[in-house]
Protein backbone atom coordinates (compact mmCIF):
# COMPACT_ATOMS: atom_id res chain seq x y z
CA UNK A 1 0.00 0.00 0.00
CA UNK A 2 1.20 3.37 -0.74
CA UNK A 3 -0.09 6.65 -0.41
CA UNK A 4 -0.18 9.23 -3.32
CA UNK A 5 -0.22 12.69 -2.44
CA UNK A 6 -1.46 14.22 -6.23
CA UNK A 7 -1.99 18.10 -7.00
CA UNK A 8 -3.40 19.70 -10.11
CA UNK A 9 -3.22 22.99 -11.58
CA UNK A 10 -5.92 23.96 -13.72
CA UNK A 11 -6.85 26.94 -16.08
CA UNK A 12 -9.99 28.90 -15.29
CA UNK A 13 -11.25 30.31 -18.57
CA UNK A 14 -14.32 30.14 -20.92
CA UNK A 15 -15.84 27.03 -22.80
CA UNK A 16 -17.00 28.77 -25.57
CA UNK A 17 -18.11 25.25 -27.00
CA UNK A 18 -20.27 25.06 -24.03
CA UNK A 19 -20.84 28.36 -22.75
CA UNK A 20 -19.48 28.27 -19.39
CA UNK A 21 -16.55 29.03 -17.39
CA UNK A 22 -14.54 25.23 -16.30
CA UNK A 23 -11.60 24.63 -14.55
CA UNK A 24 -9.70 22.75 -17.39
CA UNK A 25 -6.64 20.82 -15.91
CA UNK A 26 -3.15 21.62 -17.49
CA UNK A 27 -0.58 20.07 -14.88
CA UNK A 28 -0.66 16.78 -12.70
CA UNK A 29 1.90 15.90 -9.90
CA UNK A 30 2.25 13.22 -7.46
CA UNK A 31 4.52 12.08 -5.14
CA UNK A 32 4.33 8.18 -4.16
CA UNK A 33 5.07 7.47 -0.29
CA UNK A 34 5.75 3.83 1.01
CA UNK A 35 4.65 2.82 4.31
CA UNK A 36 7.41 4.98 6.27
CA UNK A 37 6.21 7.78 4.27
CA UNK A 38 9.44 7.64 2.27
CA UNK A 39 9.02 9.23 -1.34
CA UNK A 40 9.70 6.11 -4.11
CA UNK A 41 8.31 7.63 -6.95
CA UNK A 42 7.56 10.76 -8.59
CA UNK A 43 4.77 11.78 -11.42
CA UNK A 44 4.73 14.97 -13.58
CA UNK A 45 3.07 15.43 -16.41
CA UNK A 46 1.63 18.47 -18.67
CA UNK A 47 -1.73 18.40 -19.97
CA UNK A 48 -3.19 19.93 -23.61
CA UNK A 49 -5.78 21.67 -22.88
CA UNK A 50 -8.72 20.90 -25.32
CA UNK A 51 -11.41 22.92 -24.39
CA UNK A 52 -9.92 26.10 -23.66
CA UNK A 53 -7.29 26.67 -25.56
CA UNK A 54 -4.90 29.55 -24.30
CA UNK A 55 -4.13 30.05 -20.52
CA UNK A 56 -5.92 32.97 -18.56
CA UNK A 57 -3.64 35.52 -17.20
CA UNK A 58 -4.17 34.79 -14.05
CA UNK A 59 -3.47 31.22 -14.36
CA UNK A 60 -0.19 32.07 -15.91
CA UNK A 61 0.69 34.67 -13.01
CA UNK A 62 -0.28 32.08 -10.62
CA UNK A 63 1.63 29.29 -12.20
CA UNK A 64 4.46 30.44 -14.48
CA UNK A 65 3.06 28.01 -16.80
CA UNK A 66 3.10 29.20 -20.50
CA UNK A 67 1.35 28.63 -24.04
CA UNK A 68 4.77 27.58 -24.99
CA UNK A 69 5.54 25.52 -22.60
CA UNK A 70 2.59 23.33 -22.53
CA UNK A 71 2.73 22.87 -27.01
CA UNK A 72 6.09 21.49 -26.18
CA UNK A 73 5.65 19.37 -23.41
CA UNK A 74 1.68 18.74 -22.70
CA UNK A 75 -0.05 15.64 -23.67
CA UNK A 76 -3.81 15.15 -24.00
CA UNK A 77 -5.78 14.79 -21.36
CA UNK A 78 -6.84 11.00 -22.16
CA UNK A 79 -3.42 9.81 -22.42
CA UNK A 80 -2.35 12.08 -19.57
CA UNK A 81 -4.68 10.41 -16.92
CA UNK A 82 -3.91 6.52 -18.79
CA UNK A 83 -0.18 7.06 -17.62
CA UNK A 84 -1.34 8.36 -14.40
CA UNK A 85 -3.77 5.79 -13.34
CA UNK A 86 -1.23 2.99 -14.45
CA UNK A 87 1.48 4.55 -12.36
CA UNK A 88 -0.72 5.51 -8.91
CA UNK A 89 -2.24 1.19 -9.61
CA UNK A 90 -3.31 -0.51 -6.56
CA UNK A 91 -6.60 -1.29 -5.11
CA UNK A 92 -4.92 -0.26 -1.32
CA UNK A 93 -3.26 2.97 -2.45
CA UNK A 94 -4.82 6.05 -0.93
CA UNK A 95 -4.83 8.96 -2.94
CA UNK A 96 -4.29 12.12 -1.04
CA UNK A 97 -5.02 16.28 -1.75
CA UNK A 98 -4.48 19.34 -0.11
CA UNK A 99 -8.48 19.73 0.36
CA UNK A 100 -10.92 17.79 -2.20
CA UNK A 101 -10.98 21.36 -4.53
CA UNK A 102 -8.42 19.02 -6.50
CA UNK A 103 -10.65 15.95 -6.83
CA UNK A 104 -13.92 18.24 -7.28
CA UNK A 105 -12.19 19.11 -10.30
CA UNK A 106 -10.53 15.98 -11.22
CA UNK A 107 -14.17 14.69 -11.62
CA UNK A 108 -15.71 17.85 -13.18
CA UNK A 109 -12.75 17.41 -15.99
CA UNK A 110 -13.78 13.35 -16.15
CA UNK A 111 -17.48 14.65 -16.49
CA UNK A 112 -16.59 16.77 -19.73
CA UNK A 113 -14.66 13.67 -21.06
CA UNK A 114 -16.12 10.58 -20.45
CA UNK A 115 -20.01 11.87 -19.17
CA UNK A 116 -18.84 10.42 -15.84
CA UNK A 117 -17.65 11.54 -12.36
CA UNK A 118 -16.52 8.26 -11.49
CA UNK A 119 -12.78 8.07 -11.36
CA UNK A 120 -12.22 4.86 -11.13
CA UNK A 121 -8.76 4.67 -10.08
CA UNK A 122 -8.94 6.26 -6.82
CA UNK A 123 -10.08 3.59 -4.67
CA UNK A 124 -9.25 5.08 -1.33
CA UNK A 125 -8.94 9.06 -1.27
CA UNK A 126 -8.43 10.97 1.69
CA UNK A 127 -8.65 15.00 2.18
CA UNK A 128 -4.94 15.78 4.03
CA UNK A 129 -6.00 19.34 4.82
CA UNK A 130 -9.03 17.86 6.71
CA UNK A 131 -6.25 15.39 8.62
CA UNK A 132 -3.49 18.02 9.02
CA UNK A 133 -5.77 20.43 10.67
CA UNK A 134 -6.97 18.35 13.49
CA UNK A 135 -3.83 19.27 14.43
CA UNK A 136 -3.54 22.95 14.69
CA UNK A 137 -5.77 24.99 16.69
CA UNK A 138 -8.63 26.86 14.45
CA UNK A 139 -11.90 27.49 15.23
CA UNK A 140 -13.83 24.88 13.92
CA UNK A 141 -14.53 25.34 9.98
CA UNK A 142 -11.78 27.80 9.03
CA UNK A 143 -9.82 26.05 6.66
CA UNK A 144 -5.90 26.61 6.48
CA UNK A 145 -3.77 26.37 3.10
CA UNK A 146 -1.04 24.62 2.73
CA UNK A 147 2.13 27.55 3.68
CA UNK A 148 0.02 28.38 6.46
CA UNK A 149 0.12 24.84 7.60
CA UNK A 150 3.95 24.45 6.72
CA UNK A 151 4.56 27.48 8.60
CA UNK A 152 2.44 26.19 11.65
CA UNK A 153 4.48 23.07 11.71
CA UNK A 154 7.84 25.27 11.22
CA UNK A 155 8.45 23.43 7.58
CA UNK A 156 10.88 25.54 5.54
CA UNK A 157 9.97 26.08 2.14
CA UNK A 158 10.46 28.34 -0.96
CA UNK A 159 7.26 30.07 -1.53
CA UNK A 160 7.93 31.08 -5.27
CA UNK A 161 8.07 27.35 -5.97
CA UNK A 162 4.46 26.75 -5.13
CA UNK A 163 1.67 26.47 -7.25
CA UNK A 164 2.86 23.99 -9.46
CA UNK A 165 1.58 20.80 -8.86
CA UNK A 166 5.10 18.71 -7.78
CA UNK A 167 6.23 21.14 -5.58
CA UNK A 168 3.17 21.32 -3.58
CA UNK A 169 3.20 17.64 -3.14
CA UNK A 170 6.41 17.71 -1.84
CA UNK A 171 5.25 20.05 0.87
CA UNK A 172 1.97 18.81 1.48
CA UNK A 173 3.83 15.16 2.15
CA UNK A 174 6.29 17.32 4.63
CA UNK A 175 2.99 18.37 6.72
CA UNK A 176 2.09 14.77 6.44
CA UNK A 177 4.74 13.69 7.84
CA UNK A 178 5.23 15.99 10.82
CA UNK A 179 1.94 14.57 12.26
CA UNK A 180 1.33 11.37 10.65
CA UNK A 181 -0.36 8.66 12.73
CA UNK A 182 -1.27 5.76 11.13
CA UNK A 183 -4.27 5.07 13.19
CA UNK A 184 -5.44 8.61 13.98
CA UNK A 185 -5.19 8.90 9.65
CA UNK A 186 -7.83 5.90 9.36
CA UNK A 187 -11.22 7.82 9.87
CA UNK A 188 -9.99 9.93 7.00
CA UNK A 189 -9.26 7.63 4.11
CA UNK A 190 -12.85 7.14 2.11
CA UNK A 191 -13.59 3.95 0.28
CA UNK A 192 -14.08 5.71 -3.57
CA UNK A 193 -17.40 4.18 -4.71
CA UNK A 194 -19.65 5.96 -7.11
CA UNK A 195 -22.16 6.74 -4.34
CA UNK A 196 -18.76 8.60 -2.70
CA UNK A 197 -18.20 10.20 -6.55
CA UNK A 198 -21.63 11.81 -7.15
CA UNK A 199 -21.81 13.13 -2.70
CA UNK A 200 -19.05 15.05 -3.17
CA UNK A 201 -20.22 16.52 -6.72
CA UNK A 202 -23.99 17.11 -5.24
CA UNK A 203 -24.44 20.72 -4.95
CA UNK A 204 -26.45 21.86 -1.96
CA UNK A 205 -29.27 24.16 -2.40
CA UNK A 206 -32.03 26.09 -0.37
CA UNK A 207 -35.30 24.62 -0.45
CA UNK A 208 -38.09 27.61 -1.03
CA UNK A 209 -40.71 25.51 -2.19
CA UNK A 210 -43.16 25.02 0.82
CA UNK A 211 -43.85 21.07 0.00
CA UNK A 212 -41.75 19.02 -2.24
CA UNK A 213 -41.00 14.94 -2.39
CA UNK A 214 -39.05 15.01 0.83
CA UNK A 215 -39.91 18.22 2.93
CA UNK A 216 -42.70 20.08 3.85
CA UNK A 217 -42.61 23.50 5.79
CA UNK A 218 -46.09 22.91 7.14
CA UNK A 219 -44.78 19.81 9.16
CA UNK A 220 -42.09 21.61 10.75
CA UNK A 221 -43.18 21.79 14.33
CA UNK A 222 -42.85 25.08 16.44
CA UNK A 223 -41.71 24.72 19.48
CA UNK A 224 -41.91 28.41 22.12
CA UNK A 225 -38.17 29.05 22.77
CA UNK A 226 -39.01 30.60 26.31
CA UNK A 227 -40.97 27.62 27.43
CA UNK A 228 -40.54 24.59 25.24
CA UNK A 229 -44.55 24.41 24.39
CA UNK A 230 -45.61 23.37 21.14
CA UNK A 231 -47.25 26.19 19.28
CA UNK A 232 -49.55 26.15 16.44
CA UNK A 233 -48.71 25.44 13.06
CA UNK A 234 -48.53 28.29 10.73
CA UNK A 235 -50.85 28.03 7.75
CA UNK A 236 -49.21 31.06 5.78
CA UNK A 237 -45.58 31.40 4.69
CA UNK A 238 -43.91 33.92 2.69
CA UNK A 239 -40.59 33.44 1.52
CA UNK A 240 -37.51 36.04 2.68
CA UNK A 241 -33.72 35.38 1.80
CA UNK A 242 -34.30 31.44 0.91
CA UNK A 243 -36.53 31.49 4.60
CA UNK A 244 -39.64 30.75 4.97
CA UNK A 245 -41.21 33.41 7.09
CA UNK A 246 -44.28 33.11 9.32
CA UNK A 247 -45.99 33.87 13.10
CA UNK A 248 -47.40 32.10 15.71
CA UNK A 249 -48.12 32.49 19.26
CA UNK A 250 -47.54 30.20 22.54
CA UNK A 251 -50.60 29.53 24.49
CA UNK A 252 -48.86 29.17 27.36
CA UNK A 253 -46.75 32.07 27.96
CA UNK A 254 -48.60 34.57 25.05
CA UNK A 255 -45.61 35.35 23.41
CA UNK A 256 -45.78 35.62 20.00
CA UNK A 257 -43.03 35.13 17.47
CA UNK A 258 -41.49 36.10 13.99
CA UNK A 259 -40.22 32.28 12.86
CA UNK A 260 -37.88 31.85 10.25
CA UNK A 261 -37.33 28.33 8.97
CA UNK A 262 -34.28 27.57 6.60
CA UNK A 263 -34.26 24.69 4.38
CA UNK A 264 -31.20 23.35 3.15
CA UNK A 265 -31.30 20.14 0.83
CA UNK A 266 -28.18 17.89 1.57
CA UNK A 267 -27.41 14.95 -0.58
CA UNK A 268 -29.60 12.43 1.12
CA UNK A 269 -31.42 14.69 3.55
CA UNK A 270 -32.36 18.00 4.46
CA UNK A 271 -31.26 20.61 7.31
CA UNK A 272 -33.74 22.25 8.71
CA UNK A 273 -32.59 25.13 10.77
CA UNK A 274 -35.42 27.51 13.05
CA UNK A 275 -35.04 31.09 14.31
CA UNK A 276 -37.77 32.51 16.73
CA UNK A 277 -37.57 36.59 16.83
CA UNK A 278 -40.05 37.76 19.55
CA UNK A 279 -42.51 40.48 18.84
CA UNK A 280 -43.21 43.97 19.93
CA UNK A 281 -46.57 44.02 22.02
CA UNK A 282 -48.08 46.67 19.34
CA UNK A 283 -47.71 44.07 16.44
CA UNK A 284 -48.35 41.05 18.24
CA UNK A 285 -51.57 42.96 18.97
CA UNK A 286 -52.62 44.04 15.79
CA UNK A 287 -51.80 40.44 14.89
CA UNK A 288 -53.72 38.55 17.26
CA UNK A 289 -56.95 40.93 16.21
CA UNK A 290 -56.19 39.60 12.51
CA UNK A 291 -58.76 37.55 10.82
CA UNK A 292 -58.09 33.65 10.85
CA UNK A 293 -58.36 32.27 7.55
Amino acid sequence: MYYIIFDLEWNNAYNYAARKFMNEIIEIGAVKLDSKLNIVDTFKQLVIPEYTRKLSSRCKKLTNITNEEIKKDGISFDKAFREFSRWGAGRNNVFMSWSNSDLYVLMNNFMEHTGSPDVKFIKNYCDAQKYCMSFVDKKEGNQIGLANCAEEFKIDFDSSKLHRALADCYLTAECLKSVYDKNKIKPYINSCDKLFFERLLFKPYYITEPVTNNFSVFNVELVCPKCGSVMPSATEFTVQNKSFKTHSKCAECKKSYWIFIRAKQLFDKVSIKTNYIEMNFKKAKRLDKKPKN
